[in-house]
């Protein structure tokens, strides 16, 4: 089984700079977008062999969450059930026979740090959720995270310490995520590789690979065996994020 993780930057446009090819040639079984801005109505792309599932923002042209999966689902969830934290789209969760997966985009915590608070609460809420859903069957989570875990994760990271997306809070949360039983897929295959999937559309950061690792998919540990190939397509463009993927055994 293929699965595959983009935040799309919008989907509308990102569409028209070879999301199609892409999407074609990778062939994924699950395909999970973030940031795609639709609503059911603006999906043009409905490929052939594929369900889908959206989940959009109540604010029109923001955030949303999008999943491609040629397998249908026993159920699908949107939200965590919080009313708070369910009204910008940011989570579906499908059921499968051997696990759950969540396509996820969590929230930026802002210039200045205007969202931290809200985005601790995020974490705290986001990890009882997975815990709860863990007890029935093992948990696959992929998407935006909007969080470099470690240093090798983020081009500059001195310079980066206070800046959304590198504070030593959002960091620590990744941390106790992956410490009740998870595993960060390609950083567990690639321990030391310097790579990244989002650059900043400023200053040709990308052609110059100044870049932050924010993209990620994280199994239950039970899962492990099964896991076969993680990977980046940084040579991917059509957004500011490049997609992601994880091959593991299944139907």
């Amino acid at each position: 089984m293929k699965i595959v993780s983009w935040n799309v930057a919008g989907f509308r446009s990102c569409l028209k700079k070879g999301f199609i090819a892409f999407f074609n040639t990778i062939n994924a079984d699950i395909f999970c977008i973030q940031e795609a801005k639709v609503t059911e109505e603006e999906l043009e792309f409905r490929p052939e062999g594929y369900e889908f599932y959206l989940n959009c923002a109540e604010k029109k042209g923001y955030s949303g969450t999008l999943i491609y999966t040629k397998k249908k689902p026993l159920q699908i969830t949107y939200g965590m059930g919080i009313k708070e934290h369910d009204q910008e789209g940011r989570i579906i969760t499908l059921e499968f026979p051997e696990f759950f997966l969540i396509n996820i985009y969590v929230p930026n915590s802002k210039r200045g740090l205007l969202r931290l608070n809200y985005r601790m609460k995020w974490e705290d809420d986001f990890l009882n959720y997975i815990k709860k859903l863990e007890k029935q069957k093992p948990v696959i989570f992929c998407g935006d995270l909007n969080v470099c875990h470690k240093e090798i994760d983020i081009a500059n990271p001195k310079a980066n310490e206070r800046n959304p997306g590198f504070t030593i809070e959002e960091r620590e949360k990744f941390s106790k995520i992956l410490q009740q039983g998870y595993i960060d897929t390609y950083r567990y295959q690639n321990p030391n590789k310097i790579i990244y999937t989002w650059w900043s559309f400023m200053h040709n950061a990308r052609e110059r690979n100044i870049g932050w690792r924010l993209d990620y998919i994280v199994i239950s540990k039970k899962l492990l065996p099964k896991m076969k190939q993680a990977y980046i397509y940084n040579g991917i463009s059509g957004s500011d994020h490049c997609p992601i993927g994880l091959d593991i055994e299944g139907e």
